[in-house]
């Protein structure tokens, strides 16, 4: 199953007859050009959920409805158990950047995170998932996939990359992730749940 976020709307990608089935769920055949699809997506639902026996299928014929953008970031943790958010774009948000060519996931990662909070030590962990989500350019529509991994530091000095639109970093307690999760993107939110699969943050 894949969950794609464009704005408010969430799109599911399924094979599972008992997901489709448990809501309205779309056949994918009806809807797999840009204008049917585009159209559906304008009339404001907040979640649509498509399905086909052939998942890969599906998924490779989405993914060519757009210009494909792949991302790694972090979750970086601290000695206390706090994570680092960023405020971008007036909203709370997690470090993750463009992959450069011949660049690996986890480089790109590393790289990323060091480059928009000053990072001098962190250390990789593990692959924590994937998020999608939607986004325009002037010249279209952009589908970036991010991939994200658990980080690790105590740099104590961090400077936000400014010339990237970031105004602020902050170490953030699980509890207090509620909060900040009001003025945050549902991609990260759905992140957070992988993060923590007990799902009490």
């Amino acid at each position: 199953m894949y969950t794609i976020f464009k704005n408010d709307t969430s799109i599911i990608l399924t094979d599972d007859r008992n997901i489709a089935g448990n809501q309205d769920c779309y056949l994918w055949i009806d809807f797999n050009r840009k204008e049917a699809l585009d159209k559906l997506i304008s009339e404001g639902q907040s979640k649509l959920c498509f399905y086909d026996a052939d998942l890969t299928g599906m998924w490779n014929s989405f993914k060519g409805l757009y210009k494909v953008i792949e991302a790694s970031g972090g979750i970086v943790q601290n000695e206390e158990d706090d994570i680092l958010f960023i405020f971008r774009n007036d909203k709370w948000d997690l470090p993750k950047g463009k992959i450069e060519l011949n660049e690996t996931r986890e480089v790109a990662g590393i790289r990323e995170v060091k480059e928009e909070c000053g990072f001098k030590e962190i250390r990789l962990l593990d692959f924590i998932g994937t998020t999608y989500h939607i986004y325009p350019e002037k010249d279209g529509e952009v589908l970036k996939i991010s991939y994200w991994y658990k980080m690790y530091s105590n740099d104590k000095t961090l400077i936000p990359q400014v010339e990237e639109g970031i105004t602020d970093l902050s170490w953030v307690s699980r509890v207090g992730v509620p909060k900040l999760l009001q003025n945050t993107y549902p991609n990260i939110a759905l992140l957070l749940t992988m993060y923590w699969p007990d799902n009490e943050q």
